[in-house]
């Protein structure tokens, strides 16, 4: 996995296979971030992959959205639906919001969480955040 060392650039690890078929299946990830006063929120989230990213779609202005504002550290533990005592955990950063795609981005999550089109909740104000994995755990 990738170390930190300063002054140096963070190379992304590759997601293992394992871990790749977790993120792509019809598994939650819970998603920890740190509040002001240091402690953590976790939050129950939609998780996508793209390359060696983790992509996580949320509205602007969350409480999670927040944190990751002023701290852009992360945790998201993973468990496998079919058998929840094996799961990952993904500790990376939020190297960048956007919101471009992020409504039809929401519609290909409900798609793979929900087997409907269209996502039904709140669409404006998407984000998606790609997420750095700098360590990964696979339990």
């Amino acid at each position: 996995m990738a170390k930190i060392v300063r002054n140096q650039p963070i190379r992304v690890p590759r997601i293992p296979s394992e871990v790749r078929r977790l993120v792509e299946g019809r598994n939650f990830g819970f998603v920890a971030t740190l509040m002001p006063d240091g402690s953590p929120q976790v939050s129950p989230v939609w998780i996508d992959i793209e390359d060696d990213y983790i992509l996580v779609n949320t509205v602007k202005g969350r409480v999670k959205d927040r944190n990751t504002d002023r701290d852009p550290r992360v945790s998201i533990a993973i468990a496998d639906s079919a058998n929840p005592y094996k799961y990952c955990e993904i500790r990376g950063r939020v190297v960048e919001k956007t919101t471009i795609g992020a409504v039809e981005h929401i519609d290909k999550m409900a798609k793979k969480y929900l087997g409907v089109t269209r996502f039904e909740g709140p669409r404006e104000g998407r984000l998606i955040w790609r997420i750095k994995p700098e360590k990964i755990f696979i339990r």
